[in-house]
């Protein structure tokens, strides 16, 4: 899944509309939508409120896994 699906499921999950996470965020209507459409990608700090807001992590939020096999179970 995609930042742009998984995005739109955490604010469907918490019941928020576009609108009032657009109010949230101090952004908006069309800002935020962007987002969700995939149209626009978020900048780090804008992504660190996001997941804030949403109580999720970044990595949660942008959907990464840390493989078995990762630089640090190689130490």
């Amino acid at each position: 899944m995609d930042f742009a699906n998984r995005l739109k499921e955490y604010r469907l999950m918490i019941g928020c509309t576009q609108a009032e996470m657009a109010k949230i965020l101090g952004i908006t209507v069309r800002g935020y939508r962007n987002y969700e459409l995939g149209a626009r990608e978020p900048n780090l700090s804008f992504l660190i409120a996001l997941a804030d807001k949403l109580d999720v992590s970044l990595d949660q939020l942008v959907g990464r896994d840390f493989p078995k096999d990762s630089l640090m179970d190689s130490k």
